[in-house]
């Protein structure tokens, strides 16, 4: 099955998806979405299961299932926050949003592509982003404290966060003044890919009005989402503190 025919199949059982399934069901859902590509998904149906009944079968062989289960433990948004919440509330999938099309490949050339990389790395030397260093180790060295991971995600989720993103990162690659342009060339890129980011987003917004929508990503991405969309329509934004207090 390809990965078209994957999707298309996984659309149809949930379109009419019982409010009760079997485990049978949910192991069967989960090999399709395995074979769609949406690992996370997967894992949903995964941890949906009753323990004893994550096993092979109903079309989930021996390895896709070692597979699932070695893949929840892998330390990510997806596997740690994002799936384990959509199970808990009772959710049957995610939504698979980063898109890395966008991408170029790298030169041929090893000297061209050591002088972009030397490049952007001279860009990302300065004090906005020795700045971002120091509140990282120090948010680092306070992860096994009580509250230390709340603490981390409201500091990421401060409203300075995105410009000083900016500041260290793409603004100062924008500058940065080597003949090639290697900088413009990086940010052209990073804008490209969030906004397809966005419109993924808008695009499973748009299929149910009204749902709310919990979006993970690193915090350089969020000051662009943001920005993109805050320019839909029919989309509002809620201030991440108001879930982080």
């Amino acid at each position: 099955m390809d990965l078209l025919a994957a999707n298309a199949e996984a659309d149809r059982l949930l379109a009419t998806w019982p409010v009760s399934p079997t485990p049978g069901q949910r192991r069967h859902l989960a090999a399709i979405f395995m074979a769609a590509g949406e690992r996370g998904s997967a894992l949903v149906q995964w941890l949906r299961l009753p323990p004893d009944q994550r096993r092979a079968g109903d079309g989930l062989n021996d390895e896709l299932a070692a597979a699932l289960e070695k893949f929840k433990n892998r330390r990510n948004e997806t596997c740690l926050v994002s799936a384990v919440l959509a199970a808990r509330l009772g959710l049957e999938r995610l939504w698979s949003m980063d898109d890395h099309s966008a991408d170029t490949p790298d030169s041929s050339d090893p000297a061209e592509r050591k002088a972009a990389a030397d490049a952007i790395a001279r860009a990302w030397d300065n004090p906005a982003t020795h700045a971002r260093q120091a509140e990282d180790a120090r948010l680092q060295k306070g992860l096994s404290e009580p509250g230390g991971i709340l603490e981390m995600y409201r500091a990421e989720n401060a409203p300075g966060v995105p410009d000083l993103t900016y500041r260290s990162d793409f603004g100062a690659a924008l500058v940065e003044p080597s003949p090639q342009q290697f900088g413009r060339g990086y940010v052209g890129y990073w804008e490209t890919r969030n906004l397809r980011m966005a419109a993924n987003i808008r695009d499973v917004l748009g299929r149910y009005p009204g749902m709310r929508m919990l979006v993970i990503v690193g915090s350089s991405h969020k000051g662009y989402l943001e920005a993109y969309l805050n320019q839909m329509h029919d989309v509002r934004l809620v201030d991440a503190k108001r879930v982080l207090r």
